[in-house]
């Protein structure tokens, strides 16, 4: 499987989660950067995303839904706070309502992801920040660690067919 390391640092209120690819990192940064690729592996297999808006420029939003098995609908957003391509995305990660709008009523966190070459391949870290123990507890409780390793474990194939 891709991810080599999960820490979850409650001390730190963090979520860091390392893969490795056999692929360069303008290939991987590319399952980012293309909305149609991004669709393909940001959700668990059995909760496929639809990106609606994808604009990866600070300031930027990137829009998505999660349709899970029995057809129900589950929105996300980010808020794009810095790029560096093809290298660093960092933005605020949160859910949204049936309105598609930010729910205000659910936590959200500071994502870091980092892109750089190892071993002849690309390291990825994901790392997430929570604002409180609280909130970190309740992702978890929703299923997120198991959520990214599932998502990023699909990444694999998709570099394969690159």
């Amino acid at each position: 499987m891709t991810v080599t390391n999960v820490d979850k640092d409650l001390e730190r209120l963090t979520l860091t989660v390392i893969a490795d690819f056999a692929a360069p990192v303008e290939r991987v940064w590319q399952l980012w950067a293309d909305p149609r690729r991004l669709e393909r592996w940001w959700g668990p297999p059995a909760y496929p995303a639809t990106v609606e808006e994808h604009d990866l420029t600070p300031g930027g939003e990137v829009r998505y839904f999660m349709t899970g098995p029995e057809g129900e609908k589950f929105g996300g957003w980010w808020r794009i706070t810095t790029v560096t391509a093809p290298t660093a995305l960092e933005f605020t990660d949160g859910f949204s309502g049936p309105d598609g709008e930010p729910n205000p009523e659910m936590p959200t966190t500071s994502v870091r992801m980092t892109l750089g070459e190892h071993e002849g391949g690309t390291r990825m870290e994901l790392r997430s920040v929570f604002d409180t123990r609280e909130q970190m507890e309740q992702l978890a409780e929703m299923g997120m660690v198991e959520g990214l390793r599932q998502s990023i474990g699909q990444m694999d194939d998709l570099l394969a067919d690159a």
